[in-house]
């Protein structure tokens, strides 16, 4: 039996592992579509051909047009990682001005497994917004990959995109179902 994942990706360095991260979803079971904010898809505009391949699936990042066919299966599970502090709280506030956005809260009105594992520095940390909307996401029922055993913020300039841990977010999404 194959599950279906929508992979949410944000703009953060992480996202340049993307088809790796793909294949090991594939590789556990997941039938992966690949969904990504307006940036990421930016930043990745010269792969989005071969993402689309090897998922067998458009890639997405916008709205669909009234009365166009959604071409992508329900999904079993969400997740969304990397997640940049606008997605984290735009999620958390409900602002739906992006599709992977309004794809997510729609998904938490569902009752749709979602997983997030956020990548972001210390400093956007601090913020006062984080922490609520870290406590919101979490009281909405999505599994944040967040703090020991997940993301762990770095200093601002100091992140290795080589460290983000991948393995922690499919394991976390997989122990959703």
């Amino acid at each position: 039996m194959t599950r279906t994942l929508y992979l949410f990706s944000s703009a953060a360095p992480p996202v340049f592992d993307i088809a790796r991260v793909i294949e090991e979803a594939q590789a556990a079971g997941w039938d992966v579509c690949l969904g990504l904010t307006p940036t990421a898809a930016r930043w990745l505009h010269a792969s989005l051909d071969g993402l689309a391949a090897l998922t067998g699936r458009p890639v997405r990042w916008d709205y669909r047009l009234p009365g166009d066919p959604d071409v992508w299966p329900t999904p079993d599970a969400v997740l969304v990682a990397p997640a940049t502090f606008n997605t984290v709280n735009s999620c958390a506030l409900g602002i739906t001005d992006k599709w992977l956005v309004g794809v997510v809260a729609e998904g938490i009105g569902k009752g749709i497994p979602i997983a997030m594992m956020p990548c972001v520095n210390s400093a956007y940390t601090a913020h006062p917004q984080w922490e609520r909307s870290i406590e919101t996401l979490r009281a909405s029922g999505v599994r944040l990959v967040y703090g020991e055993g997940g993301f762990v913020p770095n200093d601002p300039g100091q992140g290795d995109p080589s460290t983000y841990p991948w393995p922690a977010a499919l394991e976390a999404v997989s122990d959703l179902l």
